[in-house]
């Protein structure tokens, strides 16, 4: 198949590594010091079990490279969500098949209004970042949850016989909220400490201020009405991430480190705009909001 990855950054590169070595044809669109270094010498990925390879891809720094992609995996930053539709409208074939591996809730609703066809959803469990030019790192995890369409069971199959672990599911609103909430509990602390996960949850106080801000998330998503949300079970998924990625520091932490903006107002800076639309108050959302905003400036 035919596949282009729209932001090829950590995420992007992982999984277009896996699609390129599976034998497909994956052409990756983004910044020029990774295009360029993708174009001399290929994409490397190093992976958590540590084996490493480098696979042929072609690269591009111009949207007009999504052209006659049969598969278009969507992985730019939430704030850049709209732009880039905007910048692929011209150029996607009819029946192109568009699949947002985004944070945040709201990305493939986005994306579908500003298109006018359907996008789907996912929910992306990995830990990776860009070790280096053209070089993508993997710390742990790689399953997705698809949402459901025509397309879905197509696309899964595909990317399983890659080595991705992805479930199809009517639940994937809920994955959503509860990949929201996991990156609202993590993302801010471990930028603003700059502590991998496993180290920050042994930091005194912090298990229960994490609490604080999954209560506040959960109360949220209940009043937006995801009623599958157990509020326990969301609880112990996140206590799991600082065992299953222990050495992972988080993408805003990342950004924070190359003076690159983050995704913090999708993330908690969303639940805080949520709760006071729906009446719930987010204090704890909010501070960690507005401490990774006044980072981003400093």
């Amino acid at each position: 198949m035919k596949i282009a990855v729209m932001g090829a950054g950590a995420v992007g590169c992982y999984y277009g590594a896996l699609l390129a070595a599976g034998g497909h044809a994956l052409t990756l669109i983004g910044r020029v010091q990774h295009v360029q270094a993708m174009q001399r010498d290929g994409l490397r990925l190093s992976t958590a079990d540590g084996t490493e390879f480098v696979v042929p891809v072609q690269a591009s720094t111009e949207t007009a490279a999504v052209q006659g992609a049969e598969l278009v995996l969507v992985c730019v930053k939430s704030t850049d969500t709209d732009a880039a539709a905007a910048a692929m409208a011209p150029y996607l074939a009819p029946d192109a098949v568009l699949l947002s591996l985004q944070n945040g809730v709201d990305n493939a609703e986005r994306l579908q209004t500003a298109l006018g066809r359907p996008v789907l959803p996912a929910v992306v469990y990995v830990a990776t970042e860009m070790a280096g030019p053209g070089h993508v790192k993997h710390h742990g995890r790689g399953e997705l949850v698809i949402g459901p369409s025509a397309d879905s069971e197509r696309i899964a199959e595909l990317l399983r016989a890659a080595g991705v672990p992805v479930e199809v599911s009517d639940h994937a609103m809920a994955a959503l909220w509860t990949k929201l909430i996991l990156n609202c509990a993590y993302n801010a602390f471990s930028a603003l400490t700059g502590l991998p996960y496993g180290q920050l949850v042994q930091v005194t106080g912090l298990l229960p201020a994490l609490r604080e801000v999954v209560d506040e998330c959960l109360r949220v998503a209940h009043a937006a009405g995801v009623t599958t949300l157990e509020d326990e079970v969301v609880w112990q998924a996140v206590l799991r991430i600082a065992q299953t990625m222990p050495g992972q520091r988080s993408s805003t932490a990342q950004d924070l480190s190359r003076n690159k903006p983050t995704e913090i107002d999708h993330l908690n800076g969303f639940v805080v705009r949520t709760g006071e639309r729906l009446g719930v108050p987010t204090p704890a959302n909010r501070v960690l909001w507005v401490a990774v905003k006044g980072r981003e400036t400093a």
